[in-house]
C-alpha cells in the first residue's frame, strides 16, 4: 500500500519528509512556495497523518523502501529532523534515486554518546518513551515545545505546529514508538562518506534539539555538502524563518 502524498507544481521533482509526531501538512506553506520552481511531493510517513501504519515497517530500511514506492523515480529529497535521518539512509542505500539531498535541522546521530556530544541526552529521550505510554497527545506537545526552545518567534511557531499536529487525528502509537526507537538507535556517521550526491545542510543557529555542531559535522563529512546556518532560528526554520529558508534552498538549487 502506498503512503498518502500530495503533489503540486512543475519542474524538477522534490520530495519533502516531515519529522516525528507530525505529518506532511507541516509543509503546506513551504510546498506552495516551492511549487513555483519544482514538482513537489510531500508524504505522510507510516502511521502519521493520512498514511496507515503497517506492521513490519519500523526500521530505516523498510521505511525507505516504502517511501521509494510512493515517490518519483528520481528526485531531490528534503528531510526535516527524523525525516532527514530517513533521507540520509535513503541516499546511502539507493543513490540512483537521489539527485540532491537537503537536510534540515537533522543529524547523523540524534542521541549523545561518549564519542558524540552533538545530540540530546539519552535520558531526555527515555522520558518521552515513558510519557508516550501514558499520554501521547501531551508527549507530542512537549516534544514540539522542546524543538522550539531558544528560537526567535518560538511562541508563534509553536502555535502553528500545535494547530497542524492533530489536524488528521492522532498519529498511530506504534508509529510514534517506532520513530522514537529510530531516533534513539540510528547512527549514520559511517555512511556519510559514501553519499556523493550534492547536499545542502540547513541549520537553525539556536537549535537545541539538533545543534548546529551536528549540522557542521554533516557538512564536513558529506563529500559534496554546503552548510547554511539561519540566524536566530531553532529546529523548524522553514516555519519560523520562511524567507531565509527559501532563499538558502533556492540559491543552492541554482548552483
Amino acid at each position: 500500500m502506498n503512503l498518502f502524498s500530495e503533489t503540486a507544481g512543475h519542474g524538477p521533482d522534490l520530495v519533502l519528509l516531515h519529522g516525528w509526531g507530525l505529518h506532511s501538512g507541516v509543509w503546506d506553506e513551504t510546498a506552495a512556495a516551492l511549487a513555483e520552481n519544482f514538482r513537489v511531493t510531500w508524504i505522510d510517513l507510516p502511521g502519521h497523518g493520512r498514511s496507515p501504519w503497517l506492521s513490519g515497517h519500523s526500521s530505516l530500511t523498510t521505511l525507505t523502501q516504502q517511501l521509494l514506492d510512493s515517490a518519483p523515480p528520481h528526485a531531490i529529497w528534503l528531510g526535516w529532523s527524523l525525516g532527514g535521518i530517513i533521507a540520509l539512509q535513503l541516499a546511502a542505500q539507493h543513490p540512483e534515486r537521489v539527485n540532491k539531498l537537503v537536510l534540515v535541522a537533522s543529524t547523523p546521530k540524534f542521541v549523545n554518546a561518549p564519542d558524540w556530544e552533538h545530540g540530546v541526552a539519552a535520558d531526555t529521550l527515555d522520558e518521552f518513551v515513558r510519557a508516550l505510554a501514558s499520554d501521547y497527545r501531551s508527549c507530542i506537545k512537549r516534544f514540539l515545545a522542546l524543538q522550539l526552545r531558544g528560537s526567535a518567534h518560538a511562541a508563534q511557531t509553536l502555535r502553528r505546529l500545535d494547530a497542524i499536529a492533530f489536524r488528521y487525528g492522532e498519529p498511530d502509537r506504534r508509529a510514534l514508538s517506532a520513530g522514537l526507537e529510530l531516533l534513539r538507535d540510528s547512527d549514520l556517521r559511517s555512511e556519510l562518506g559514501g553519499i556523493t550526491c550534492p547536499s545542502l545542510v540547513i541549520a537553525g543557529e539556536r537549535d537545541t534539539l539538533t545543534p548546529p555542531d551536528a549540522q557542521r559535522y554533516l557538512a564536513a563529512h558529506l563529500p559534496q555538502a554546503h552548510l547554511s546556518v539561519i540566524p536566530r532560528a531553532g529546529h523548524a526554520p522553514f516555519l519560523s524563518h520562511a524567507p531565509e529558508f527559501l532563499r538558502a534552498l533556492n540559491e543552492s538549487m541554482q548552483q
